[in-house]
């Protein structure tokens, strides 16, 4: 299934700011919208790995995402993706601190690091602040960009050829909490 508003030119909220609707939880981990209307993800007791996935599978889209990084750890945004478990199939457009490839693409459970963003982009992150990742992916071509800096373009057949959920993660590990807001997509 495609999106209900598809091929729309129009920008649709995934986030609606009061709760987890339109979201499925994979994992123990903790998801939660705080008192500001801002969701939250944080390590559980497990510390282990966390996904939160669209009920819907997209394709060819623009997706817009701010995050805020309370603590040290690694996250992330997923597209095109499938979930069982806590096993995900698909990319990640890297969320992390400085100097481990923010806006990088890495491939969960097949090639690993696709590409990683030159080490110059990196003053692009503003750590303990709000960050807007933007991602575009149109058939074979995925592009991101932090803050408005360009990090990665690549052109990918395996991207190409997927659809699936946009998936917020939490790393395994502990210690890592992300606040997430203004989450939005519009389908080409």
């Amino acid at each position: 299934m495609i999106g209900k508003n598809a091929h729309s030119s129009e920008w649709e909220s995934l986030f609606n700011g009061e709760n987890l609707d339109g979201w499925i939880k994979y994992g123990t981990e903790l998801w939660y919208v705080n008192e500001e209307g801002e969701l939250v993800c944080e390590s559980g007791p497990d510390k282990a790995y966390g996904y939160l996935g669209t009920e819907e599978t997209f394709k060819d889209f623009e997706l817009s995402v701010d995050f805020l990084q309370e603590a040290e750890g690694n996250s992330g945004i997923f597209i095109r993706s499938s979930i069982e478990g806590t096993k995900i199939t698909g990319w990640q457009a890297e969320v992390a601190p400085p100097g481990m490839n923010t806006g990088g693409i890495y491939e969960s459970y097949g090639r690993g690091w696709l590409i990683k963003p030159d080490p110059a982009k990196d003053s692009a992150l503003k750590m303990g602040e709000w960050n807007t990742m933007k991602i575009r992916a149109i058939g074979d071509q995925v592009t991101t960009w932090l803050n408005g800096t360009e990090m990665i373009s690549i052109t990918d057949e395996k991207i190409g050829d997927a659809q699936g959920q946009i998936a917020l993660q939490i790393h395994d590990g502990g210690g890592i909490k992300v606040k997430w807001k203004d989450i939005k997509i519009k389908e080409l």
